[in-house]
């Protein structure tokens, strides 16, 4: 039987839950072609099925934040995926800080070591700073999904370097996430 992933690609094109920006990015846009060249990836492998909270980078999901966030986890939950994988950019004042992490609801469960594994795979295949895996349940899609779930920060937009690799290693991006989902699964 099929591993179900749901990819949510964070953030709408405009207007409200619309993202960061920084260095002439958008971060819907870098989550949303992520997404897409990540089920690309998962669609070529039969061991996986795949949705995405968008299919068109113009798609608004949800009528304000919080029902941008009710319509996601609702839509994951309502297909049964067996893993959530939230897509984000991460930003700061400080254009120094630099990176990936990612954060999970709690330590020690099946979605914390999966977090480890395609942390791992990013910061390596991208030359990323690793900032670890990191615990917060306040965050609405970890909360409230039904399935394991990873708010994967691809790295800082508000940063240059990382900035460049979200431009221009898109595909990369996905890749390190598709190979971490396989080592930890298979």
């Amino acid at each position: 039987m099929a591993v179900k992933i749901f990819i949510d690609q964070g953030h709408n094109p405009y207007g409200f839950n619309s993202g960061a920006e920084g260095n002439g990015l958008r971060e819907q846009d870098v989550t949303y072609n992520v997404g897409i060249f990540l089920e690309e990836l998962l669609r070529q492998d039969e061991r996986f099925e795949v949705l995405t909270s968008r299919t068109c980078i113009s798609q608004i999901v949800g009528y304000s934040n919080r029902t941008s966030l009710e319509e996601r986890v609702w839509r994951a939950n309502w297909w049964g995926a067996d893993w959530f994988l939230s897509i984000h950019t991460n930003s700061s004042t400080n254009p120094n800080a630099s990176g990936s992490e990612i954060y999970v609801y709690r330590s020690m469960t099946r979605a914390y070591f999966m977090a480890q594994d395609v942390l791992q795979q990013i910061t390596g295949q991208l030359q990323l700073r690793n900032r670890g895996v990191r615990i917060n349940p306040d965050f609405y899609v970890l909360r409230r999904t039904d399935m394991p779930a990873m708010l994967i920060e691809l790295g800082f937009i508000t940063n240059l370097s990382d900035a460049q690799k979200l431009q221009n290693d898109q595909q990369l991006f996905a890749q390190a996430i598709y190979d971490g989902l396989v080592e930890y699964l298979f």
